[in-house]
């Protein structure tokens, strides 16, 4: 297999991962906010550590200015997702809140066509068609389930995929003048000031103090965060990034696998289905925009 494709297929698979110190520190205690705020820091501190390192010019801003760009990245995107991401996780289930999150290039592919003017393609609408009917399916709208239907749930689902979809958004003005580690880095230590006000460090800065807590807080801001977004970066750099966004459907696999086998979550045929409806559509929207980008250079 392509080296490129490992690196990415392994960084998506840690990212699936996040459930597992998410729950972990949801036992000790931990609001979804707080959570967002332990991995935002211990990832910002990682990645800061690791491009002094390796690339410090990395860290340099062009101008003052752009930190609009990584306010965008870092507060509407990152803090919103994550807080919605988190927020979904404790009111449903993990595969349920992990499927909705990828209803992300569906939000992408609507807000490109009104704020870019990008054309809804045949295969856009379709994959945005059979978005609607995965999430359906998922979250007991299709057939209706009022045992499994949570307004809240779905909410912050949909919340977290619309947030996760502000990223792309966002990145594309910002890819204009900076890397995309360089993104990285400054949305992470953006989010993690914003972030600053909203922790109750008399609290819960004691429990830091247990092994088992810091493990969980350093280790969600490495495995699944630092360390996964720079090796998915590192493979994204060697492959067309609609390939790198088939690959990336690894993830809600993983969740789902961590949800049903560690934390014993119901997760029916039905929501299977749906699931594989959303994922369905990612791999359509991504095959179309390979397809297009093909066409215009064979012009």
């Amino acid at each position: 297999m392509n080296r490129a494709f490992i690196f990415i297929i392994l960084g998506a698979a840690l990212w699936g991962t996040i459930s597992w110190y998410v729950k972990n520190l949801y036992a000790y205690g931990f609001t979804p906010m707080e959570v967002v705020t332990l991995r935002v820091w211990s990832a910002a501190i990682l990645i800061i550590v690791f491009l002094l390192l390796a690339s410090p010019n990395k860290l340099k801003l062009s101008s003052f200015s752009d930190l609009k760009y990584f306010i965008g990245t870092g507060i509407f995107s990152i803090v919103f997702f994550n807080f919605c991401l988190f927020t979904a996780i404790d009111l449903s289930t993990i595969p349920a809140a992990t499927a909705l999150l990828y209803t992300g290039p569906a939000f992408v592919t609507v807000l490109s066509f009104l704020l870019f003017q990008e054309p809804l393609t045949k295969p856009k609408i379709s994959a945005l068609v059979i978005t609607l009917i995965g999430s359906a399916l998922v979250v007991g709208l299709i057939p209706l389930d009022l045992n499994t239907f949570q307004l809240g749930s779905i909410l912050f689902g949909l919340g977290s995929g619309f947030g996760y979809a502000l990223y792309s958004i966002f990145s594309k003005f910002a890819l204009k003048k900076y890397t995309s580690l360089s993104i990285t880095a400054y949305t992470f230590i953006v989010a993690a000031v914003s972030l600053v006000p909203f922790f109750p460090y008399e609290e819960k800065l004691p429990l830091l103090s247990d092994p088992a807590v810091l493990f969980y807080a350093v280790g969600l801001g490495f495995l699944p965060t630092a360390f996964a977004y720079i090796i998915y970066t590192y493979g994204l750099n060697q492959t067309e990034a609609s390939k790198a966004s088939i690959l990336t459907t690894v993830e809600p696999v993983v969740a789902t696998l961590i949800g049903v086998f560690i934390f014993q979550e119901a997760f029916s045929g039905v929501q299977l289905l749906g699931m594989a409806c959303i994922l369905g559509a990612v791999i359509i929207i991504q095959l179309s925009s390979c397809q297009k980008r093909r066409e215009a250079f064979s012009q």
